[in-house]
């Protein structure tokens, strides 16, 4: 994995070597992350779970490649990665820093639709087109209802009316995993989220992928899933609606899932949001609920504070975290 992600980064900078200073971005990340678990009562290191990506104290950088001839843009290349703190490190046995590649793709503009291959976005749920990578609170991919980011290759076309995207994975989520695993993903969608305020999408997605959290396999073996999903986001004055849904059969047992996420933005520029998020999921007879608030502070156009409440139905478990993030263009 390592001499792969060590690979593809040489590759993508030898890329750039030739292009002008306006054909590529550069962004350096660096971020804290700290807070307490009532029900482990104890300090944490991470925003959600020891084994998940998101979010851990670490440093990364995001590198865009856009790729050009006369006639305009025909591609972009995209590497997005991290080096982040492994507090379970101890336990598990791995590395005491932890490697975290996001987006490591390349897209080309085919004329009837943007086509891609590598780790990216698949199409399924808020998560194919919202951003969360640096976010405390997260949607339902989060959740086990799809993947962050995952393994593969996907198509996407804009319409005047809205968006259709296809997407053919591992189902292995950050790992690269070939084990019988695949997940095909399909979203269609109506409203254009910039021009209109609002976006309405209808998803759904099919096969055998693995239940992976980080880079950990939960279950040795795939399992068939049929999902069916639905997302609606609304942005109305200073206040944010986002709601997502996801119905079928998950790990080969019945499945349900909501949440909806309500922010509202103060101060000059939207430099200050409040936010609150209740989820709740059910698998087989197994059921949670979480309900999360946050605010977020934008000290700079580089710098910003975060701070999340969250409940634990199941665990009974108050979590607090903080999060300092700093975002800086480089080049």
């Amino acid at each position: 994995m390592y001499r792969f992600i060590l690979a593809l980064f040489a590759a993508t900078l030898l890329s750039a070597a030739p292009a002008s200073g306006k054909s590529y971005l550069l962004f350096l990340e660096g971020q804290g992350v700290g807070g307490y678990s009532s029900e482990k009562d104890e300090p944490l290191y991470y925003s959600m779970n020891p084994l998940d990506v998101m979010q851990k104290p670490g440093v990364g950088l995001d590198y865009l490649q856009r790729l050009s001839s006369e006639t305009g843009d025909w591609g972009t290349l995209a590497l997005q990665m991290r080096v982040a703190y492994n507090e379970e490190h101890r336990e598990t046995g791995e590395d005491e820093f932890q490697v975290q590649l996001y987006n490591a793709f390349f897209k080309y503009k085919a004329g009837f639709a943007d086509l891609w291959v590598g780790h990216n976005r698949i199409a399924f749920g808020l998560a194919s087109y919202l951003d969360s990578h640096s976010l405390l609170l997260q949607p339902l991919a989060m959740y086990g209802y799809g993947y962050d980011r995952d393994w593969g290759i996907g198509a996407s076309r804009d319409f005047e009316w809205g968006n259709l995207s296809f997407s053919y994975s591992t189902g292995s989520g950050m790992p690269i995993e070939f084990e019988g695993n695949y997940l095909l993903s399909a979203r269609a969608s109506y409203g254009v989220l910039s021009r209109d305020n609002y976006n309405i999408g209808l998803s759904s997605s099919y096969g055998k992928p693995l239940e992976t959290m980080g880079y950990e396999k939960i279950h040795s073996d795939p399992a068939r899933t049929l999902l069916f999903g639905g997302d609606f986001t609304y942005f109305w004055n200073n206040i944010e609606n986002r709601f997502e849904m996801a119905a079928g059969e998950k790990m080969e047992e019945e499945t349900y899932a909501f949440l909806w996420r309500v922010g509202i933005n103060l101060l000059e520029e939207d430099r200050l949001k409040l936010e609150a998020q209740p989820v709740y999921w059910k698998i087989g007879d197994d059921w949670r609920y979480e309900i999360s608030g946050g605010v977020s502070y934008k000290l700079t156009s580089d710098l910003t504070l975060r701070g999340m409440y969250s409940h634990d139905g199941e665990m009974n478990d108050n979590r607090v975290v903080f999060q300092i993030y700093w975002y800086y263009k480089l080049l």
